[in-house]
């Protein structure tokens, strides 16, 4: 199993319309074959002790995948494509760590 954490920041004043689009991609991607989980997730003041400052304009995108060619598949999936279009220059930067 593949686990992946993406950390998307995102423009300034962009972030409502962000996660519209990637709510709507969640159900394409989760359908995918190989997917076994992916969702996105803000940050939220919770007041635990140690908690980081909340970030409003980042993204959190937590995925499991079967294998390396599940995930390879959908970096390639017609939908990812649509979705980079479609939210092209709203992601400002990016971080990615697979384990």
């Amino acid at each position: 199993m593949i686990h992946v954490l993406a950390e998307l920041a995102l423009a300034p004043g962009v972030r409502d319309a962000f996660v519209a689009h990637f709510r709507t991609l969640e159900p394409l991607v989760r359908a995918e074959d190989g997917c076994l989980e992916y969702r996105g997730a803000l940050e939220e003041a919770t007041g635990l002790a140690g908690e980081a400052p909340v970030r409003a304009d980042v993204l959190l995108v937590i995925e499991k995948w079967r294998d390396a060619a599940a995930l390879a598949a959908h970096l390639d999936a017609p939908h990812m494509h649509a979705f980079a279009a479609t939210t092209q220059g709203m992601v400002t930067a990016r971080t990615i760590r697979v384990d």
